[in-house]
């Protein structure tokens, strides 16, 4: 018989929490309980890396592309530089990992996607050229 976490994971988490608030620790899906808190952490992770995607494809288009820079892209980059900035405040663990080499790789993997899927433009830079506190800085812009 599955469990009400396989059924339905919306009311296994109201079931949880009710035991929770009402002191019901024997009742709780201890297993999903915890797989359920890594993935909060995991989510937080992916919502940061997909802004920071967004953020250096649309400055590498920048560079790159000089005469199709547009306001569309700016305001593009000032949304989700204020996202990013929203983000890592209301979740601080996050910002060690804007300064993690290997993780500014993979989100710049997702970049280069995005800039290759837009302009066709395929000889880019192997790892982010930026530092990211240029990158995350409000109104800077790489150079041609």
């Amino acid at each position: 018989m599955p469990s009400t976490y396989d059924a339905d994971v919306v009311a296994w988490s109201t079931e949880q929490a009710a035991f929770l608030k009402s002191g019901q620790f024997d009742k709780l899906d201890l297993d999903n309980l915890a797989e359920e808190i890594l993935d909060v952490g995991k989510s937080e992770k992916r919502e940061l890396a997909s802004r920071m995607a967004v953020l250096l494809g649309h400055l590498l288009k920048w560079q790159v592309q000089p005469q199709r820079r547009s306001s569309s892209w700016e305001v593009t980059i000032r949304i989700q530089r204020r996202a990013i900035r929203s983000h890592v405040a209301s979740v601080p663990s996050l910002r060690p990992v804007l300064a993690d080499a290997s993780w500014i790789d993979r989100f710049w993997l997702d970049a280069l996607d995005l800039v290759v899927r837009e302009t066709g433009i395929g000889d880019l830079p192997e790892h982010c050229p930026w530092a990211m506190a240029d990158v995350l800085t409000e109104g800077w812009l790489p150079a041609d």
